[in-house]
């Protein structure tokens, strides 16, 4: 068996199985409202950077498309202008800041992010740590784990909804009720580290732990509506998809993102419409079977 985080994820996608439920059934509704904006799916960009190696202002044009699409976009690292300018945009931007080792460069972040008018905000707790067992440096910032108390500071520093990104256990979950976020993100971050749970395998555990007190996320591998439906029927509320949108970006720019994003949220239409969902709140695993994995 493989130890690739990704090539395990991919293969518990597709080990997934859906029955068909043709009575009854209409034309779905995939609109859902996400603190407090209505969008029209539950597919949101996920939290890249740099994409100016992708495609001219390639960040900036991944927000174009996603408000064209009328869809959250999430963002990584990236300047203060380039923020802004994504957010000129008129796309609802959540910024996921690094876990910079220095507090206070966390806490100017999660203030520039408000003053730039941020939809919301969040923290990686994920790349904390490098692969040499020590912590680790991206792009020249060093970065450290954060505890529970350090997490309600910044969290306590902006009155904008707070996604915890790169939760993979129901402990961290947990943890982040505990210090009132309103989100999660689960995910490995790419494959950050070998034979990663596959987040849809762990999500169903952490749905039942924390119920409707946040809203859950799953990133990784999300490449279909068929992936978001699995993922909405196994807990989640919405889904981040990142490497699928990146070919589009480059080849048609912000019109590449919206129609990508348009394609996905289809695709999930379909698939509520052939298992009987008329909402996604409806949605739920009843009509998921595994096949051996």
């Amino acid at each position: 068996m493989t130890n690739d985080s990704n090539e395990i994820t991919r293969q518990y996608f597709d080990s997934l199985l859906l029955e068909t439920r043709y009575f009854d059934s209409t034309l779905s509704d995939t609109t859902i409202n996400l603190f407090g904006q209505e969008f029209s799916m539950p597919v949101a960009t996920a939290a890249l950077s740099h994409l100016n190696n992708t495609a001219p202002d390639g960040m900036v044009k991944m927000a174009e498309g996603a408000y064209k699409a009328n869809a959250l976009c999430f963002c990584g690292m990236g300047e203060l202008d380039e923020l802004k300018a994504m957010c000129a945009t008129g796309a609802k931007i959540i910024k996921i800041i690094k876990p910079h080792e220095d507090n206070d460069i966390i806490l100017s972040v999660i203030h520039d992010c408000e003053a730039a008018g941020a939809f919301a905000l969040g923290m990686d707790i994920d790349h904390a740590f490098a692969g040499n067992g020590e912590y680790d440096n991206v792009l020249g910032l060093p970065v450290k784990s954060k505890s529970t108390e350090e997490m309600r500071t910044f969290l306590q520093a902006t009155k904008l909804p707070f996604i915890v990104k790169g939760v993979l256990s129901v402990h961290d979950a947990l943890k982040a009720v505990e210090i009132g976020a309103a989100g999660i993100i689960v995910s490995h971050h790419h494959g950050i580290m070998d034979y990663a749970v596959p987040p849809l395998m762990i999500l169903p555990e952490i749905k039942k732990a924390v119920g409707n007190k946040l809203t859950i996320f799953v990133d990784c591998c999300i490449e279909s509506g068929m992936d978001a439906f699995k993922a909405l029927a196994l807990g989640a509320d919405a889904v981040c998809t990142g490497r699928a949108i990146m070919p589009p970006l480059k080849e048609k720019g912000s019109d590449g993102v919206k129609e990508k994003l348009e394609e996905i949220n289809r695709s999930l239409r379909a698939t509520m419409n052939r298992t009987g969902f008329k909402t996604l709140s409806q949605i739920d695993d009843s009509v998921i079977y595994h096949k051996n994995f």
